[in-house]
């Protein structure tokens, strides 16, 4: 991104914006077989017919999906491939944070170590 001029640095923050919702993922993580059409989508990620459309047109709009129509129905499939590596990337980034939380965690919640008792001085007069 060094030295790109604003107008690319938008572009660049619209593209991620796509990405930046849970639906949209889901439909990607369908695509990522095969094409489906906008009926295959809903019924397989139980939101209506209506939604999905909006979230493929925008994926469509950014070049992550690509349409084709065939008779009355439309069939999309994944346009830019490398928007899979861009998510394993990510996702290999959040697993290593969490991982580094829990070993912080583990810190603070090991068991301390047991104590020796130490016997009383004069106990034994």
């Amino acid at each position: 991104m060094e030295g790109l001029p604003d107008e690319a640095l938008a572009q660049v923050a619209a593209y991620f914006q796509a990405l930046a919702e849970p639906s949209r993922l889901q439909l990607l993580n369908l695509l990522r077989q095969h094409e489906r059409s906008v009926g295959e989508l809903a019924q397989l990620c139980g939101f209506s017919a209506a939604n999905v459309s909006r979230h493929l047109a925008l994926l469509t709009r950014h070049g992550l999906i690509a349409r084709e129509s065939r008779g009355n129905s439309a069939y999309y499939r994944i346009a830019d491939p490398a928007v899979y590596q861009l998510c394993d990337l990510v996702c290999g980034s959040l697993a290593r944070q969490h991982e580094q939380v829990l070993r912080q965690r583990a810190l603070f919640t090991a068991p301390a170590p047991a104590r020796r008792r130490r016997p009383v001085r004069g106990a034994d007069l």
